[in-house]
């Protein structure tokens, strides 16, 4: 399977998982603090719960930059990135396929399927709990950028 990117985006309420295992999205870690075994509020990743898929489909809108897995050498500034996965989010609230159009490489519709213990903890965690439908709250910064992050089924 091809390496993914990161990113997030936002859902009904009544598509989101339970309050108790949704970190809230309140802060972004730095690239040089974020070790994927943390979520984004700072807690531990929990375990997947029993309910959870054992693969997921999703799709995703990549936004790379400077010092990013796989980012070109004239990449973008990191607060580029995030200011541009905020407007593909703002998008992908209504139409996720016009959000994927403004990604970079790497972006789309349908990633494919995706099996536990490939992605790093917190980002798999944050997929594996998404409703089906669901888009992530918030751009989430992986290793290879920010994503804007659905979970297709």
């Amino acid at each position: 399977m091809v390496p993914m990117a990161s990113a997030s985006v936002e859902s009904p309420s009544s598509a989101t998982p339970p309050a108790d295992s949704v970190p809230t999205p309140s802060a972004v870690p730095s690239a040089a603090t974020t070790d994927y075994r943390h979520l984004p509020d700072g807690r531990p990743v929990p375990a997947l719960p029993a309910t959870a898929p054992r693969q997921v489909s999703f799709g995703v809108v990549l936004f790379t930059f400077e010092g990013a897995q796989l980012a070109p050498h004239d990449a973008r500034p990191k607060q580029e990135a995030l200011k541009l996965a905020n407007r593909a989010l703002a998008t992908a609230k209504d139409d996720f396929g016009e959000a994927v159009k403004t990604g970079d490489p790497g972006s789309s519709v349908d990633k494919g399927w995706i099996p536990r213990g490939v992605l790093e903890p917190a980002i798999e965690y944050l997929l594996f709990t998404l409703e089906k439908g669901a888009i992530y709250p918030r751009p989430l910064q992986t290793p290879r950028g920010y994503w804007v992050m659905r979970r297709n089924k």
